[in-house]
């Protein structure tokens, strides 16, 4: 019986530690589900091979933050594997073991529902932001509310392909603002980043773009390649961004 509170306490704080790291990953500006999957990822040694990898590896605080999940996951995950074989080694009878069993499928099933309640898993989010706060010196921005990342509004990260539209032009002849799609930082093959690039900024084949604007405008900019069907998808967004902003200015 010992055996199986010890395994429930276990699955408990694995539950909480994972929490408390994807609180803490979401206030280094990472979003919740991607936040919730890395965090998962590293406590349980699986899956953790994905391309935002990259993007957490580069963060100092979230390499740490992984680093020590990855520590606690194996301690966690040999330990409850021991308290596992240990709650039915003990079992004298076969009554005896189908109650340890039954208690063991009961626990596991509350702790099921507690883990995936939103009631719980949003007062429980709050009252680890603010311990890191109050705690810990991460620094905390919501950088989703910050941008508005709701409805239309999104940030992607576009690879330069050399028969992309985008490819060897300076930003003063893309002239992105004139979609509406803000270039916030870029990227290149050499590991160097330019944050807020100037006008002059050249793009070459290998950059990634960090970009900001209408996920619509986005996926054609995305898809748009060199040459003069480019350029003609290139003047349809700015007329369609010019309509965009005089029906917003005629609604104020």
């Amino acid at each position: 019986m010992f055996a199986i509170i010890s395994l429930i306490v276990i699955i408990v704080v694995s539950i909480i530690v994972v929490r408390v790291a994807t609180v803490a990953l979401t206030l280094t500006g990472l979003s919740t589900p991607l936040a919730r999957f890395q965090a998962r990822s590293a406590f349980t040694s699986t899956g953790f091979t994905t391309t935002e990898t990259e993007k957490v590896m580069r963060h100092p605080v979230r390499r740490r933050i992984i680093m020590t999940l990855m520590i606690l996951g194996n301690a966690g995950i040999v330990t409850a594997i021991s308290s596992l074989i240990i709650s039915f080694v003990g079992a004298e009878s076969s009554s005896t073991l189908w109650v340890r069993i039954a208690l063991l499928a009961g626990g596991l099933s509350l702790l099921w529902m507690l883990a995936y309640s939103e009631w719980i898993d949003r007062h429980i989010s709050r009252i680890i932001q603010n311990a890191l706060q109050h705690w810990t010196d991460l620094e905390i921005r919501d950088y989703a509310g910050l941008l508005h990342l709701t409805g239309d509004y999104i940030v992607v990260e576009l690879n330069v392909n050399p028969d992309d539209w985008l490819a060897e032009k300076k930003l003063t002849e893309l002239k992105l603002d004139s979609e509406g799609i803000l270039v916030l930082g870029i990227e290149k093959p050499d590991t160097s980043y330019i944050g807020a690039p100037r006008g002059e900024t050249h793009l070459e084949i290998d950059d990634r773009v960090l970009l900001y604007g209408k996920a619509d405008v986005l996926r054609n900019l995305d898809e748009r390649r060199s040459g003069a069907a480019g350029n003609w998808e290139h003047h349809k967004a700015v007329d369609e961004q010019k309509r965009s902003e005089q029906e917003q200015v005629s609604q104020i």
